[in-house]
């Protein structure tokens, strides 16, 4: 039975041990061809973790039709720059249209009645329990777990490690770094980055830098300020 044919974008050098990553999930999981991999800093046929680089970024409407590509899985652990490039192919590929890929590992532990939104990646051994809502391109890490009745929002992230508790809430495009723990229904705001190995006991504003233990506000941010360092 033939499978759809899909793309892997490494979205920077930074990115290119996520997209092995990705290459490892999708290739367990078994529902998809990996056609090739998009990469801006790669020359055409260099070969990634045995793939071929077919072209840029700006190529895909272009190889989209020639190979064949259903869809698309983007490399980037950064929450805003993720946002900045899947925005950049929507509109390159606005007349052929591309689907973005959800990568579900499968040693992750998916629980009854959640939801999954369209270009995210879970990867080995997280947990995502009852009834949560899991948005739009974010990124649940290694061993991290979200805990029953949870919501994250879009393009948030989940570190390696990261734990939550019941019915707790992660903003738009807020980060719980490595390790980091939440207590059950807290509310993270959007743009949001808890720090590694936090306590969370309370809520944190949107737009703000917590960490320690307990966990308290440290700054504000800016709108896409990098924070993976």
């Amino acid at each position: 039975m033939s499978r759809e044919r899909i793309v892997v974008l490494i979205d920077g050098k930074d990115d290119f041990g996520h997209a092995r990553n990705i290459i490892d999930i999708i290739e367990k999981d078994n529902r998809y061809t990996i056609a090739g991999i998009i990469d801006n800093d790669q020359r055409v046929d260099d070969i990634t973790f045995g793939y071929t680089v077919l072209g840029k970024e700006a190529d895909l409407p272009v190889l989209q039709k020639r190979h064949k590509i259903f869809g698309i899985v983007v490399a980037a652990g950064d929450n805003y720059q993720r946002y900045k490039t899947v925005t950049r192919i929507q509109e390159l590929c606005s007349d052929t249209g591309i689907a973005f890929v959800t990568a579900v590992h499968p040693d992750a532990q998916i629980g009854r009645g959640v939801t999954i939104g369209e270009g995210t990646v879970i990867t080995a051994g997280a947990v995502i329990s009852t009834c949560c809502q899991v948005g739009r391109f974010c990124l649940i890490n290694t061993n991290s777990s979200l805990d029953h009745d949870s919501t994250m929002g879009d393009y948030s992230c989940l570190a390696p490690r990261a734990v939550t508790g019941g019915a707790c809430t992660i903003g738009d495009f807020s980060a719980v770094s490595i390790g980091a723990v939440l207590r059950e229904e807290i509310t993270i705001g959007e743009h949001t980055v808890i720090g590694a190995g936090a306590t969370v006991l309370k809520n944190v504003s949107s737009f703000t830098v917590a960490y320690g233990t307990p966990a308290r506000e440290i700054r504000t941010r800016k709108k896409g300020e990098p924070y993976m360092t």
